[in-house]
C-alpha cells in the first residue's frame, strides 16, 4: 500500500490491517498512550472544498501522531489558485512534506498528486469517492456488530463519492449491499462493474423500502452535494421518499445501524427523530474519522 486514492486500491487484508491500526490507536487515545509514529514528519492539507470534519479529524491527528500537518487553501493560499498544474505542485510538495492529504474535486488531481509527488498521498474526499469516511464507517460498525460477515448495508440516496465508496468498501470487507438510488442518479458505472464479481451479494433498486428489507445498516448522504447548489430544486425534487424514516426502519433488521457521514439535514434524507434515536452511533461514526485517518498516515508514513 502506497497511497489511499480509492478503496478498491485496497486488499482485503489492507483494510482489515488499516482497521485494526485505527482500533488500537483509539484505544491508545483513550488511553493516553502516546503513539508518535509520525514524529518528525511532516504532512501537507490540501483544501479545494470546504470541510468540519477532515479539517480538523487530519490536523488533530497529524499532531496526535507526533507529526506537522500544515492547512493549505488550494483557492486562495496555493498557486493552484492561480493555474500552476497540479504536477509542479506536486514535485514540490513532495521535495518539503512526508505525505500529501488532499479534498478535492477531481479524482485525476489525486491521481497526479501521487504520480508526480513521490511521497505516500491520501485522499481526504473528491467527487468521485471519499475512502476516509468509509474506513470510519467500517470501524464503526465493526465496533457495533463485531464483525462484518452476514451484514447487510443498504446505501439510501444519491449515487456519489459516498455510495461508490460504501459499495467498495462493504463488499471488500465481507458484507452484502443494497444500493438504492433513482435510476437517473446511480453510482459510478467502473464501481457497479466492480461489484459484479460479488454476485448476488450486491443489488441495486430503485425502491427504498425494498432495499432496506431486512439492512443490518442503513447509509444515507444530503441530496445536493457541495458544487451542486444550483441543482438543489432539481434533486429535492427526484429523491422525494429517498429518506431514512420509521417506515424503513420498520422494514429492517431489529437493531439495525443508521450511519450518516456529516452534515444531516433533518427533514430531507433523514427524519430527525431517527437522527436523534442514532445519534450514538452516528457521532462515533464522527469521531472515528480520526482514529481510522490516524490509521492510514501510521500505515502509509509510520511504519504501522
Amino acid at each position: 500500500m502506497k497511497h489511499l486514492l480509492k478503496m478498491s486500491d485496497l486488499t482485503k487484508e489492507e483494510l482489515l490491517h488499516i482497521l485494526d491500526v485505527a482500533d488500537e490507536l483509539k484505544a491508545d487515545r483513550k488511553a493516553g498512550r502516546p503513539h508518535p509514529y509520525l514524529a518528525g514528519k511532516t504532512v501537507a492539507l490540501i483544501f479545494a472544498k470546504s470541510s468540519t470534519r477532515t479539517r480538523t479529524s487530519f490536523e488533530v491527528g497529524t499532531y496526535q501522531l507526533g507529526g506537522l500537518g500544515t492547512y493549505l487553501n488550494a483557492k486562495t493560499e496555493m498557486q493552484l489558485g492561480r493555474g500552476e498544474p497540479i504536477e509542479d505542485t506536486a514535485r514540490v510538495l513532495g521535495r518539503y512534506y512526508d505525505g500529501i492529504m488532499i479534498r478535492t474535486f477531481k479524482q485525476s488531481d489525486v491521481e497526479a498528486l501521487a504520480k508526480y509527488s513521490g511521497v505516500p498521498v491520501i485522499n481526504g474526499l473528491t467527487d468521485y469517492c471519499h475512502p476516509c469516511q468509509i474506513l470510519a464507517d467500517l470501524q464503526t460498525i465493526r465496533e457495533f456488530k463485531g464483525g462484518f460477515d452476514g451484514l447487510k448495508g443498504c446505501y439510501i440516496g444519491d449515487g456519489n463519492n459516498m455510495c461508490n465508496s460504501l459499495i467498495v468498501g462493504c463488499l471488500l470487507a465481507g458484507m452484502s449491499f443494497t444500493a438504492v438510488c433513482p435510476k437517473d442518479y446511480y453510482p459510478a458505472s467502473d464501481v457497479l462493474e466492480f461489484a459484479k464479481q460479488y454476485g448476488d451479494k450486491f443489488q441495486i433498486v430503485s425502491d427504498p423500502k425494498e432495499g432496506a428489507q431486512n439492512a443490518d445498516v442503513l447509509f444515507t448522504d444530503v441530496w445536493t452535494s457541495m458544487g451542486e447548489e444550483a441543482e438543489t430544486a432539481i434533486r429535492q425534487k427526484a429523491f422525494k421518499g429517498y429518506q431514512i424514516n420509521d417506515e424503513i426502519m420498520s422494514v429492517a433488521n431489529e437493531g439495525c445501524m443508521v450511519l450518516h457521514c456529516l452534515p444531516a439535514h433533518r427533514g430531507e434524507e433523514i427524519t430527525a427523530e431517527v437522527f436523534d434515536a442514532h445519534a450514538d452511533e452516528i457521532f462515533e461514526e464522527a469521531e472515528n474519522r480520526l482514529h481510522a485517518q490516524k490509521a492510514v498516515m501510521a500505515v502509509l508514513m509510520g511504519g504501522k
